[in-house]
């Protein structure tokens, strides 16, 4: 069982949050296995919605999108330079260009965040330190390797840390918690800026089912905070 707790400041600048954190146990399996086959029936659909709703110059008005942008100018940090990971996503849609598949936890993870506009970590819980993690703003030359970035400037940007430090910001995961064709045991992130707490409650039972239906998944837990 793990508790998120956000720091002062990240509540003061960010009122209208509202995160939650899915404890399982899974099943990783990759692209080429029936079930991602099966996931990916999904996803193409949500692409298409997703183009049939918006364009690249129209995607910051999505709520959730437009208010995660505006936690980050609040925070120091320009959104647009350093874009939330559901604005990169849907973006990369919108520019005509293809998802790339990874495997199916990765995959459901941008199936969640496609339908819900939520920047989503789907997290290897193993590789954690410990079961207390504060949600904070990074700190100026804080380490952080982020999966397919290199070295990130975090500083400014939300972040959560555990025992080893930073680990998860909804821009870009880090190498440290990123998940692998091993992986047995998750927290699910989902990221909810802008206080829409029905949205959130439905993004939390769309992840459960994707879980429970492509990755043999046994919800241990879930958190609010």
């Amino acid at each position: 069982m793990y508790s998120i707790t956000p720091s002062e400041r990240f509540r003061s600048l960010c009122p209208d949050y509202t995160g939650v954190c899915i404890e399982a146990n899974v099943t990783n399996s990759p692209t080429d296995s029936p079930v991602s086959k099966a996931l990916w029936v999904e996803i193409e659909a949500a692409v298409t919605a997703l183009r049939a709703a918006y364009d690249p110059d129209t995607i910051k008005q999505c709520p959730s999108i437009a208010a995660i942008r505006r936690a980050y100018k609040a925070a120091g940090k320009d959104p647009s330079r350093y874009r939330p990971a559901c604005e990169q996503l849907a973006r990369r849609i919108l520019q005509g260009k293809s998802l790339y598949a990874v495997n199916t936890l990765v995959d459901l993870g941008n199936l969640v965040s496609l339908l819900s506009g939520y920047s989503t970590a789907a997290l290897d819980a193993d590789k954690i330190q410990g079961h207390n993690i504060q949600l904070d703003f990074g700190q100026a030359e804080e380490p952080y390797e982020g999966i397919g970035r290199g070295p990130l400037n975090i500083e400014h940007l939300p972040v959560y840390r555990d025992e080893a430090g930073a680990f998860a910001t909804p821009t870009s995961d880090s190498t440290r918690t990123m998940v692998s064709p091993d992986t047995h045991h998750i927290i699910f992130i989902i990221n909810g800026f802008g206080g829409d707490r029905e949205a959130v409650d439905r993004a939390v039972t769309l992840t459960k089912r994707l879980l429970e239906q492509y990755a043999e998944g046994e919800i241990i837990d879930t958190i609010y905070y």
